[in-house]
This record gives structure tokens, C-alpha cells and sequence, in this order.
């Protein structure tokens, strides 16, 4: 069963922590909540909310899917609605740091609205998360602090405005550290490139397709969110995971194209394309000629 967090003040309670000072955000310090009273809860559970978590020394596992993660290091973690999350071995857990959860409804009316939804970070899993350096730490503290401080101390009618301003710069800062941390870890990346490669040369190894292998049949043979997958391809390569797909389908097509003597249609399904004419735009798109002038000028004679 999945238990369903869909309010802050829900939350609370089930962290054990007092009442939040206002309805629709919450600041909390990691160390103060106690998530032994609702176990069955934290085992499998999402939320209706938008969750910023800057962790350090968090002992125990977290679970998405059938991965299980460990964490000896300072990360932050974001976490959009509906997301699900298994927290394992409460009794062992230890977590200090700062959370911030905020209910979509707190930004209506505002930029945030819109776009929060566009920070890819929010559908990463727990395993891609962000590992900061110690300068970087410090700026997402200080925005932490304000926020914090403004949250418990000045609930008035320009309270709103100057949290949503801090909240947008520290989603500002994550994404660029987020990009940092593309760039950084290529040795990651090359390693990456070569796994999803093999991915989809073995999806072809069998004859005939009914589908056209997707983003998210990609991102699960390895073990990654879509976005985080799409994202982290796209500042490596230039490309994103749906581009990747896109070549190696062309390279395939040109293989089959070259040596089989299948018709056009029949290689078309076997790729996995549901109607002919889908593959033929998408290898003209790619090739700039059509697969019937591709075979002509493949052809020897």
C-alpha cells in the first residue's frame, strides 16, 4: 500500500514535529523528527508536495523501484509530487540537515507556478542526487537560513514574496550545480554513453519489434530517472536520450536497408515503427534522403 502525504500539516504529524507556523510551506531541521511512530508510512509513501532536502551523515537506505541506496556524504535531494519513496530501517536512520516542502498551492500567481515545473531535478531519483563542494554548500545554507528565517519569524503580507524570491534562487543555484556536476563527472558519463549503447544494440539483437524502444525503457535498464537520464546525456553529448534512441534506429534502419532484402515496410516494422510512413520521415529528417533513395544509391548497380 502507498500512503499518501498531501499536506504539510500532514506531514508534520506523521514526522512527529509541532504544528507548521504557516499551511502551506514548512522549514524543518532533520534532526528534530521522529519517523518511528508511523513506520508503516515512510515504508512506501509519496506526496502531493515539493521537497528540498540538504542531508549530511543520513544513515540507513532509501529505496526507489528495486534499488536500494546508501549515503556517507553531504547530498540534496529534490523531490517533486507523486514520487514514490521507501525509507528502510527506521530505527537506524539518522539524518541531519534542512528540509523544505512546500504545497504547489503556496506559489499560484506567481513565476514559480510555471516554472518549477521545468527543473528536471524535482523527477531525479535518490541515487542522482546532488553532491555538493564545500562553497557550494554554503550558498544553499545561507538560502536555507533566509528562508528559515523568514518562515518563523515574519509571517506578514510581504512574507510570501521574499521566501518565493529566495526559494527561486535556490532552485537557480541547484540547477547550476546540477550542470556543474554534469561537466565534472565524465569518467561517469563516458561510462554511461557505452552502457546505453549496449542497451539498444541488444534491443536489436532479436528480429522484430512491436515498439520503438522508449526514453523510459532506456532509464530503467540503467537504473536512472528519464529526466536525470536525458539530461545528463544531453550536457555530455549534446543529445538527448530520445536523440540517442533516434541514431541508433537510423544506424539500424541503414544496416537493414544495405543487406537485407526486405521491403521498405517490412523493415519499418521489424524496427518497431507502427505505420511505414513514420520511418520514412524520421530517416529523411536524419539522413536528408529518403530510405527508398538510401537503397538506390547503396545499391552496386
Amino acid at each position: 500500500m502507498i500512503h499518501t502525504i498531501n499536506s504539510i500539516s500532514k506531514l508534520h504529524y506523521l514526522l512527529g514535529v509541532p504544528k507548521p507556523k504557516h499551511p502551506l510551506i514548512s522549514v524543518l531541521d532533520l534532526e528534530n523528527i521522529n519517523m518511528t511512530s508511523h513506520k508503516e508510512v515512510w515504508e512506501n509513501h509519496t506526496t502531493k508536495l515539493y521537497t528540498i532536502a540538504i542531508k549530511s551523515g543520513i544513515t540507513g537506505k532509501m529505496k526507489y523501484g528495486q534499488n536500494k541506496f546508501d549515503f556517507d556524504e553531504g547530498v540534496l535531494m529534490c523531490m517533486g509530487p507523486n514520487q514514490v519513496v521507501s525509507i528502510e530501517n527506521i530505527d537506524e536512520v539518522d539524518i541531519k540537515g534542512y528540509s523544505l516542502t512546500i504545497n504547489p498551492d503556496f506559489l499560484l500567481n506567481h513565476t514559480l507556478t510555471k516554472k518549477i515545473k521545468t527543473y528536471d531535478f524535482f523527477s531525479y531519483q535518490v541515487n542522482e542526487a546532488l553532491f555538493l563542494s564545500d562553497s557550494e554548500e554554503q550558498v544553499i545554507l545561507k538560502l536555507f537560513e533566509a528562508i528559515k528565517n523568514e518562515y518563523e519569524n515574519n509571517i506578514d503580507s510581504f512574507s510570501q514574496e521574499v521566501i518565493l524570491s529566495n526559494l527561486d534562487l535556490l532552485l537557480i543555484h541547484i540547477n547550476r550545480y546540477y550542470n556543474r556536476q554534469f561537466i565534472t563527472r565524465k569518467n561517469y558519463h563516458s561510462d554511461l554513453l557505452s552502457r546505453v549503447e549496449t542497451v539498444l544494440m541488444e534491443y536489436y539483437q532479436d528480429d522484430i519489434h512491436e515498439e520503438l524502444p522508449t526514453v523510459q525503457y532506456l532509464a530503467d535498464k540503467l537504473c536512472l530517472s528519464s529526466a536525470y537520464l536525458s539530461d545528463m546525456l544531453k550536457s555530455y553529448t549534446g543529445l538527448s536520450a530520445q536523440q540517442h534512441i533516434h541514431e541508433m534506429v537510423i544506424n539500424k534502419a541503414k544496416e537493414l536497408l544495405t543487406i537485407s532484402e526486405l521491403s521498405i515496410s517490412q523493415i519499418a516494422y521489424e524496427l518497431g515503427f507502427q505505420h511505414p510512413q513514420s520511418f520514412s520521415r524520421l530517416f529523411k529528417k536524419k539522413t536528408g534522403i529518403s530510405p527508398k533513395l538510401y537503397v538506390q544509391k547503396a545499391s552496386p548497380n
